[in-house]
């Protein structure tokens, strides 16, 4: 991306691509593109040593076409209004591709979390949750916050109870924050979801033969190489699922340096070795590669950039060799860069789609709050039952016998994890079979991310059409 284009600006112009090539009324089409809301807080936090300090956060709503409307809240030091619009209107999009019923917001609040202490942050987050409730920017029917890039359980545990204290008597009140610990009414499979809803689509766009033929690989995850920058939650939890499902992860890139091993890394290793040191450099059998390789300049099959946005852009597209770029992260890859890479051949499974994993758990954790039962709470024994019986139905027509190890595995019953990664795992499938149909409707000459975003804008105009507000 230039310079000149600011992230927003970015998504926009891919709308816009997307937006040409469908038939609504153009006065939708602008609708659908414009935030529809943005809040600016300033607010004053007493720090340890008693001196206080004025604290700049946002909070944009960008579609309003379901409510609530949902996105996560992060705490960075450059964290600007365009930047949160930007991402809000990536959640609209997004939400809308893998049929999750919100509309798209985020948050941000500006601050270097590494500066502070974890006082300091619980008192910054609850005085920011305190300021959005003040002007109706949260709750379980509203907006609905959740992790983000520097916040994680332990925030969203601050806004749950933070929320509740300000309405005691709402029964849905967990409901307005998701991403919560288990015990605070958090969901099984959310700290993993969209590291692994990046496997999920990867893996639906590599079973496609005929279109990793065109590209020069054989269909299948297994034997690839796999490429990963960042190795936050989303990088390791997406070269965990790579690795036990047969490709090789060959390097994985951070601030610190970059590691290799042509024969694959060992990803656990790696992240035991993270835990005890504080970093991946220096893991037995990870050499580390000379100071200032480029992670994404490596060859590999699969790229998966998995850290902050404009990381690929016009100064290095046509450097990266990879065949497949999956965007793990928010807005990895310039519009300038992507149209370098979709002329040189390039398979691009865009972030819109890709990283959708969190918010398609969260949606999970969100109808968990307001159901007020665990998933699997009421099934899990009676299909165990189930199962047992068939299995002795089995014994009695067959003279098959088995062991008691065999009938605990064949008879184990779905918990809640269980369910959680098979309605993600049904999400991502189903909603890249959407978008690769809308790219084979029109001839095949579009790229994913055009055809994801057409997916996104047909049905939020369908939304629109449906409440009466445009024909």
């Amino acid at each position: 991306m230039s310079s000149r284009i600011s992230f927003s600006e970015q998504v926009n112009r891919y709308f816009d691509t997307a937006a040409a090539l469908t038939k609504h009324d153009p006065t939708l089409l602008a609708q659908i593109r414009e935030c529809n809301f943005v809040g600016r807080f300033a607010f004053p936090v007493q720090l340890d040593n008693g001196h206080i300090e004025v604290i700049h956060a946002w909070r944009a709503q960008h579609s309003n076409h379901k409510m609530p409307t949902k996105g996560g809240i992060r705490f960075a030091p450059d964290v600007c209004e365009d930047e949160v619009i930007a991402l809000a209107s990536l959640m609209t999009y997004k939400c809308a591709i893998v049929n999750v019923p919100f509309g798209g917001a985020k948050g941000g609040v500006a601050i270097d979390r590494k500066k502070y202490s974890p006082r300091e942050l619980e008192r910054i987050t609850r005085r920011f949750i305190y300021e959005l409730h003040r002007k109706n920017f949260i709750g379980p029917g509203i907006d609905v916050p959740a992790p983000d890039f520097g916040t994680g359980p332990t925030e969203m545990a601050w806004i749950a109870d933070t929320y509740q204290s300000l309405n005691s008597s709402e029964l849905n009140a967990m409901a307005a924050v998701t991403g919560k610990p288990i015990e605070l009414g958090g969901i099984r499979g959310r700290t993993e979801a969209t590291g692994l809803g990046v496997f999920y689509g990867v893996r639906e766009a590599c079973s496609v033969d005929e279109d990793m033929k065109r590209i020069g690989l054989t269909a299948g995850i297994e034997g690839k190489t796999v490429v990963i920058q960042g190795f936050g939650n989303v990088g390791y939890h997406t070269a965990k699922f790579f690795q036990e499902n047969g490709a090789k992860v060959i390097a994985i890139g951070e601030l610190a340096g970059v590691v290799y091993n042509a024969n694959g890394l060992d990803i656990q290793a790696l992240d035991q070795h993270r835990r005890e040191t504080g970093s991946i450099l220096g893991t037995p059998g990870a050499e580390l590669l000379p100071s200032g390789t480029p992670v994404l300049e490596l060859e590999c099959d699969i790229l998966i950039p998995a850290a902050l946005e404009n990381v690929i852009t016009i100064e290095n597209a046509s450097r990266i060799k990879a065949k497949i770029i999956g965007e793990a992260a928010n807005g990895p890859t310039t519009a300038d860069a992507n149209d370098i890479l979709i002329k040189r051949g390039a398979l691009i499974i865009p972030d819109a789609y890709l990283n959708a994993g969190g918010v398609t758990v969260s949606y999970f954790e969100w109808l968990k709050n307001l159901s007020h039962v665990r998933f699997g709470r009421l099934e899990k024994r009676f299909e165990e039952m189930a199962f047992r019986r068939l299995l002795s139905a089995v014994e009695n027509a067959t003279e098959q016998k088995f062991n008691q190890e065999m009938i605990k595995l064949y008879s184990r019953g779905a918990d809640e994890q269980d369910l959680v990664r098979s309605g993600l795992e049904e999400t991502m499938a189903g909603s890249y079979q959407e978008i690769r149909n809308i790219q084979l409707r029109l001839g095949g000459n579009i790229d994913l991310r055009t055809a994801a975003f057409i997916s996104a804008i047909d049905k939020i105009a369908l939304c629109y059409a449906e409440l009466g507000i445009f024909p």
